[in-house]
């Protein structure tokens, strides 16, 4: 058997001795790491100490029953899978668990390979929460939830950055969790008592830029009524996040090079300059490669940033983070809309891990989101999951299907204008006929269906 994870822990409960033993011989012979305990007090105490990925219990048992250990065990892990084994006298228990978000359920007696199988599913489709076997503190990456090995390699890189004040650049496509990762260094460096402080280049206009990046005295430019000492100065012995720093007009470019050769800022009207210490981390979607070949990102001010470089992999690319975080902010969406939403049904989390995910972690969560805004039942069904990715997908759209659904829509929109008119159309579009014909052509838009009757 090798779909899944070697040593795998589960936690297997059942107060029938004889049970619990061969369930433990028939797991461990398929490769899991096994735990046993005969009561849900014993199962509860187990959980707390070896973490488990998966929980296998009885339905009815003496003393606390499967169903209230669930629901002990979901207060302190809402994303950890929990299979219940259930006599046929109480499937109507079982399928009304199931509603209540456990992972499935199996009838007794069962055979070896329908556990298994159902054991394999439910590690598959439900995310458990990574936790480290060393023991170490995790605390500093808290908020990226991974088990992917690719996104391990980046984080066991970041770790060992931290501890020192070289650059990072990190590289990766939107929505992968760049300024997480920025967050994370910080808070595993030697700085981590002082300011992080972040920015997107892409999202202020360039005067505004150079005035928080490095601030302003009163009165250096119009609407300038007060001084403002800016993010370097702010970050000072701490950490700023330049995000999408390939953005960054190439006038301030060079004003940010200054500042990192001489650790010093002048803010913007002043004569005067101040001493900071900062740590740089930046981080882009783009390809700068491209951008400085084209000549739009100075290599100086590259080669000064780019001392360590970290790149994020896209979610298509470790699938098996999917079931993971899809708990994860499920727990934390119906917290905060205050929903009672439990779980996925199994075709919804088979259709999240297939779905490309174009938009990657930020998309995911818009998904999760919607899905738990518009649920009716606690466990979100396949139909609603479709729903809000297909809706995701067009928000999150490529740029050609974005520049193809823009030229539909505009060349439709003057037809209706014109009246089917192509020659008054081509002039408004400032193309000639022909090549408007062709535009038309490509879209399939026929001007006779907008002339007037």
């Amino acid at each position: 058997m090798n779909a899944h994870v070697p040593r795998t822990s589960i936690l297997v409960v059942d107060d029938d001795p004889d049970l619990l033993r061969l369930m433990q011989i028939r797991l461990t012979a398929a490769g899991y790491a096994v735990t046993t305990a005969d009561s849900a007090e014993r199962a509860l105490a187990q959980a707390s100490v070896t973490r488990p990925r998966l929980l296998v219990t009885d339905l009815r048992m003496g003393g606390m029953d499967g169903m209230a250990l669930f629901e002990a065990i979901r207060a302190e892990n809402p994303t950890l899978p929990v299979i219940i084994l259930t006599a046929h006298g109480t499937i109507p228990d079982a399928v009304a668990a199931v509603n209540r978000g456990v992972f499935g359920y199996l009838t007794k007696p069962f055979d070896a390979k329908a556990l298994l199988v159902e054991v394999e599913r439910a590690l598959a489709l439900s995310g458990g929460v990574a936790t480290g076997a060393d023991g170490e503190d995790h605390g500093w990456r808290a908020e990226i939830i991974t088990r992917n090995p690719a996104m391990e390699d980046v984080l066991a890189r970041a770790r060992l950055v931290a501890e020192s004040d070289a650059s990072v650049f990190i590289f990766g496509e939107s929505g992968t969790g760049k300024e997480l990762l920025a967050r994370a260094i910080h808070k595993s460096s030697p700085r981590r008592a002082h300011a992080f402080v972040g920015i997107n280049c892409s999202a202020i206009p360039e005067q505004l830029l150079e005035s928080e990046l490095f601030g302003h005295v009163r009165g250096s430019f119009t609407g300038a009524t007060r001084d403002h000492k800016g993010l370097f100065l702010t970050a000072h012995r701490g950490t700023l996040l330049l995000d999408e720093i390939g953005d960054m007009p190439l006038s301030l470019q060079v004003k940010l090079l200054r500042v990192l050769q001489e650790k010093q800022v002048r803010p913007v009207g002043s004569t005067e300059t101040h001493e900071v210490d900062v740590r740089v981390i930046s981080a882009t979607h783009r390809n700068l490669e491209a951008e400085m070949a084209a000549g739009n990102f100075r290599e100086d001010l590259y080669y000064r940033l780019n001392v360590v470089a970290l790149t994020l992999p896209p979610l298509g690319e470790r699938r098996e983070d999917i079931p993971l975080l899809a708990g994860h902010f499920l727990s934390q969406v119906s917290a905060k809309y205050r929903r009672v939403v439990n779980g996925f049904a199994p075709e919804a989390m088979e259709l999240m891990i297939a779905a490309s995910w174009p938009g990657n972690v930020r998309q995911l969560y818009n998904v999760i989101e919607q899905s738990v805004a518009l649920a009716t039942t606690p466990i979100i069904p396949v139909s609603l999951a479709q729903q809000a990715i297909q809706h995701q997908q067009a928000e999150f759209a490529s740029f050609e299907d974005a520049r193809r659904r823009f030229e539909r829509e505009y060349l439709t929109q003057l037809l209706k204008i014109t009246e089917g008119n192509v020659t008054q159309a081509a002039r408004l579009a400032k193309r000639n006929r022909t090549e408007f014909y062709k535009l038309l052509g490509r879209h399939q838009l026929d001007p006779k269906l907008f002339k007037s009757k």
